[in-house]
């Protein structure tokens, strides 16, 4: 059980970014291209799970101080530092091994992934800013390799739109962090000291509002309209602007976690929002023909 643990899967839902790129093209019920990209998506959430490992690794003193992280399988003692180091080695081959097998641009993305978080963990992780314009760097790059996996060329608005809404997470999650070092006076994170909670949420505000008007010119986008043969994507910006806002209620009106996962997996409406954007996405572009929608 720590064993699995120590790969942290709950994250490995951060490497679905990589069917992005086959989604917003129109090209989602093409069978021929799932075969790879769920490769893809296992090879980059190898790779991920062996960063994982080798931060906390470096992290094991740290993460004791730390409320939650003090249970995870390294800073409680329960997976030994070779154990993690030989499961690590072992991640490593087989996400590059397949990586090898798909493609070798895929492979040069994947590359880039582990040689920055690598030097994310070692150093740049303590540089306020840096720390979280390379976490929205790390989802574009699933993204990217989703496009080469799949041979589909990426729109830059989808390049823009998961960069703003990875920072927008990372934002987050920072602010998570100073309220953790406010209430228990110990900073979690060496970058922690750049931050405080009026920088973080003038910070959120002002990413939300980009993310809002980017995604609108995305959809009302004359490139993006004459590719998916619609101009209907605009009806599911109302989805859109509803989990932001549901979001930001969530933090300053309710006060709690700001870390945009745990929000995710236990607020119902930000659930129900998400998956009628999807929904609505998906009639949008590959439903646009029906009758009764042309009306």
């Amino acid at each position: 059980m720590y064993y699995i643990k120590l790969l942290r899967p709950k994250d490995w839902a951060k490497n679905l970014f990589i069917f992005l790129p086959v989604f917003f093209s129109g090209h989602l019920f093409n069978t021929d291209k799932h075969l790879q990209l769920l490769l893809g998506f296992f090879a980059f959430s190898f790779v991920a799970s062996s960063i994982y490992i080798i931060n906390d690794y470096r992290d094991i003193e740290d993460d004791k101080k730390h409320p939650v992280k003090k249970n995870r399988p390294l800073a409680s003692g329960k997976v030994s530092k070779p154990a993690a180091v030989i499961i690590c080695l072992f991640l490593l081959i087989s996400g590059f091994g397949i990586a090898w097998f798909l493609r070798d641009k895929f492979l040069f993305v994947l590359a880039i992934y582990f040689l920055m978080n690598l030097a994310y963990s070692f150093a740049l992780k303590k540089i306020p800013i840096l720390d979280i314009m390379i976490v929205a760097i790390g989802f574009v790059l699933r993204v990217k390799a989703g496009s080469v996996v799949a041979f589909i060329p990426l729109s830059e608005w989808i390049v823009i739109m998961v960069f703003l809404l990875a920072l927008f997470m990372a934002i987050g999650k920072r602010r998570d962090d100073v309220l953790l070092k406010l209430n228990s006076g110990v900073d979690m994170r060496k970058s922690t000291k750049g931050y405080n909670l009026d920088f973080l949420n003038v910070l959120l505000a002002l990413v939300s509002s980009v993310i809002i008007v980017a995604y609108f010119m995305y959809t009302m986008s004359d490139e993006v309209t004459h590719r998916l043969g619609t101009y209907r994507l605009y009806y599911t910006c109302l989805f859109v602007f509803a989990g932001l806002m549901r979001y930001l209620q969530i933090i300053y009106v309710s006060g709690e976690s700001g870390s945009p996962t745990k929000i995710l997996y236990k607020d119902r409406f930000i659930q129900i929002s998400l998956l009628l954007w999807v929904a609505s996405y998906v009639f949008a572009i590959y439903f646009k023909d029906i009758t009764f929608f042309n009306e």
